[in-house]
C-alpha cells in the first residue's frame, strides 16, 4: 500500500544520473518535492511523461519546488536516458538494493520487478500532501500536479 496523504515521507538517499547523492532531507525546510516513480527509462509511456515534465520544467523546478524522478534503472542507464531526452532534473536510481525506496513508498510491483507510476508531493516539512498511483500502462496527468502544488 502506498504512503498516504498526511504521513511523513520516508527518508531516502539515492544516486542521481551523474552519480551525486541526493537525499530527501536536502530539501527539508527549503523546497516542496514532487517525487515521481516510473517503471523504466526508454519505454514509451515513461519517456512521454518525463518529456512532458521537461517541457514544463519551470513549474516543477524553481525556488519553491524540486522534481525528483525515481526508477529502478542503474545510474548509467539513467545518464544515457537523460542525455538522449534532454532531461535536466535529477533522475534517481533505486537499483540497489533493488527497489528499496520504491518499496518504502509502497509503489514496487514485486511481479514486474519495478516501480509503478506513483507520484507524491511532499511539503517543506517532509509530509506527503498529495499523491496518485497509476498502474504501469496508465500515464499520469501533470495538470493534477500543478493543482496540488498550488495548494501548498
Amino acid at each position: 500500500m502506498a504512503i498516504q496523504v498526511g504521513e511523513k515521507a520516508p527518508e531516502f538517499e539515492l544516486k542521481d544520473n551523474h552519480g551525486a547523492t541526493v537525499k530527501l532531507s536536502d530539501y527539508r525546510g527549503a523546497k516542496n518535492v514532487v517525487l515521481l516513480f516510473y517503471p523504466f527509462a526508454f519505454t514509451g509511456v515513461c519517456t512521454g511523461e518525463l518529456c512532458e515534465l521537461r517541457d514544463n520544467l519551470p513549474t516543477f523546478v524553481n525556488e519553491d519546488t524540486q522534481l525528483l524522478a525515481v526508477s529502478n534503472d542503474s545510474i548509467h542507464t539513467l545518464r544515457v536516458f537523460a542525455e538522449q531526452e534532454g532531461l535536466e532534473y535529477p533522475l534517481l536510481s533505486d537499483f540497489w538494493p533493488h527497489g528499496e525506496i520504491s518499496r518504502a513508498y509502497g509503489v514496487f510491483d514485486e511481479d514486474k520487478g519495478c516501480a509503478v507510476r506513483g507520484t507524491f508531493i511532499i511539503d517543506k516539512e517532509g509530509v506527503v500532501r498529495w499523491s496518485v498511483v497509476n498502474d504501469l500502462p496508465n500515464a499520469r496527468d501533470i495538470d493534477e500536479y500543478v493543482k496540488a502544488l498550488d495548494t501548498l
